[in-house]
């Protein structure tokens, strides 16, 4: 039978997805298997490192039954980024998997870029001081619970431990291996002076690929498992934020990504590695260049948060479409109420772990619908003040291409025309990070000559909503206050 498809297999922050698509980006068929969270403490978030694979066996078995094994060219993994594996020799895990919510190295994150001279850590990775990055985790690891370290044989990502189990060597790709933190982004190798600093070595990390390079084949143990046939070629993906900016076509020059999912992701690719508290540097999920990235870590969890507080819960099929008609009868600037968006801390450009959300403004007159709209404002405007700082250092943006639930509000898309003056094309595929990795196969297996032919064959957008360039003004106007709601924690 003819080898027609291919596998993005999608392990996110509580499902993996395993989709079938063929080489015009067509979504055949797909598994599913839901991930678990734990909180042993406040701050704390971890997970079964043996889900991780449970649920890959799962969602890929459900998939291989429908299309048949023996279709399947190759595939390749789109994994949740910055949540890191500590692995014995013997394969198995010494504690729980630390997810990229946990917060427990704060302090960490307040005391270790000091270690360095200047501002070294920031320009050898990319990353501001954050929670989010492993980094911090693992220098929490050695001051607290060392003999954790001298346990483990490999700290790994969610794609290096998967291409461990799935052919029997641990590998991760360069833009899996790029979020932890012990990356050198101009290298394209873990940073020896990072990990002397942290008394780890490279080898007690998975070995590093390119994007879309050849890393191994299905073994049989793997094979009786996943229902995938022995041998079938398995290549490298990366982290779900990269792939998803893949997915959409958006890793080329005068394009702005955004995923308007739980986390707000506003990305744009650049040829050299600029580095900036406006974003986070991050390698190219084509392996050519890089992407910055700014980050909201509450994007449609903070809609959602609000929703189920406040206005009813989302069980309520209509609750979002009330909100939003309320919403669009409001002026810019929701009446006077500012909202200030941080709800689980602030990435870009505060790097503030410790920010909360606030709403101020709020008059007698005000209801349900001035505060979500307030919201929306809100992120709308984070996002918008990213790509004007990404402007200003040169990039040329010209079109935005969104990703992402949010992408089905009409309201919320002619915001983020209106208040950047660029025109806003919403992806047709859902599942941009799983389509991502789908493209990552199809390049290593030859199918496409390179990434830009396999994402401009594979992907697919909805027609342009274009800015009301009169508004522009008033959004501009209302940026400025908008971003004076922050008030600094320390």
């Amino acid at each position: 039978m003819n080898k027609d498809i291919v596998i993005g297999l999608d392990s996110s922050t509580q499902t993996a997805k395993a989709i079938a698509w063929n080489a015009s980006g067509e979504a055949i068929a797909e598994g599913r298997a839901a991930i678990g969270l734990s909180m042993p403490q406040s701050g704390w978030v971890e997970q079964d490192v043996e889900e991780w694979w449970g649920t890959c066996c799962s969602a890929l078995n459900e998939v291989t039954a429908k299309v048949g094994a023996d279709r399947i060219a190759g595939l390749a993994i789109s994994n949740q980024r910055e949540t890191v594996s500590f692995i014995n020799s013997q394969g198995r895990a010494v504690r729980p998997g630390i997810v990229w919510l946990d917060e427990r190295s704060k302090k960490e994150v307040a005391e270790l870029p000091g270690e360095f001279e200047g501002n070294r850590l920031h320009a050898i990775t990319g990353k501001p001081a954050d929670l989010t990055p492993v980094i911090y985790r693992l220098e929490w690891m050695r001051r607290n619970a060392p003999e954790v370290l001298e346990a483990t044989a490999k700290i790994l990502d969610v794609h290096g431990f998967l291409t461990g189990r799935l052919t029997g060597t641990q590998v991760a790709s360069w833009t899996s291996a790029d979020p932890f933190g012990v990356f050198d982004i101009a290298a394209k190798a873990w940073s020896q002076e990072i990990l002397d600093h942290l008394r780890l070595r490279p080898n007690q990390f998975a070995d590093l690929a390119k994007p879309g390079a050849r890393i191994g084949e299905i073994t049989s143990s793997a094979s009786s498992q996943t229902g995938l046939l022995a041998g079938t070629p398995v290549f490298a993906g990366g982290g779900d934020g990269q792939c998803a900016g893949l997915g959409v076509n958006g890793a080329r020059p005068g394009v702005v990504f955004l995923n308007l999912g739980t986390a707000l992701i506003t990305g744009a690719w650049s040829r050299e590695p600029r580095i900036s508290h406006n974003w986070r540097t991050m390698t190219s999920p084509t392996g050519e260049g890089y992407f910055l990235e700014g980050c909201l870590r509450a994007g449609a969890f903070l809609l959602n948060w609000f929703v189920d507080t406040f206005a009813g819960g989302r069980a309520n099929p209509g609750v979002f479409a009330s909100l939003e008609a309320e919403a669009e009868k409001l002026p810019i600037g929701s009446e006077g109420v500012l909202v200030c968006p941080y709800l689980s801390g602030c990435m870009d450009p505060h790097w503030d772990p410790s920010a909360r959300a606030s709403f101020s403004g709020l008059a007698p007159g005000h209801g349900l619908g001035h505060l979500y709209r307030a919201i929306l404002e809100a992120l709308t405007l984070e996002s918008a003040r990213a790509i004007a700082a990404m402007r200003e250092a040169g990039l040329k943006p010209q079109k935005i291409i969104a990703v992402g639930g949010g992408g089905n509000s009409r309201l919320w898309t002619q915001m983020y025309a209106d208040a950047t003056g660029l025109p806003l094309a919403v992806s047709r595929s859902l599942e941009a990070s799983s389509l991502g990795a789908a493209m990552a196969a199809a390049v290593g297996l030859g199918w496409y000559s390179n990434f830009d032919a396999a994402a401009s064959a594979m992907s697919a957008e909805e027609p342009e909503i274009l800015p009301n360039t009169a508004l522009r003004g008033e959004w501009d106007e209302l940026s400025r206050r908008q971003a004076a709601a922050y008030r600094p924690t320390f």
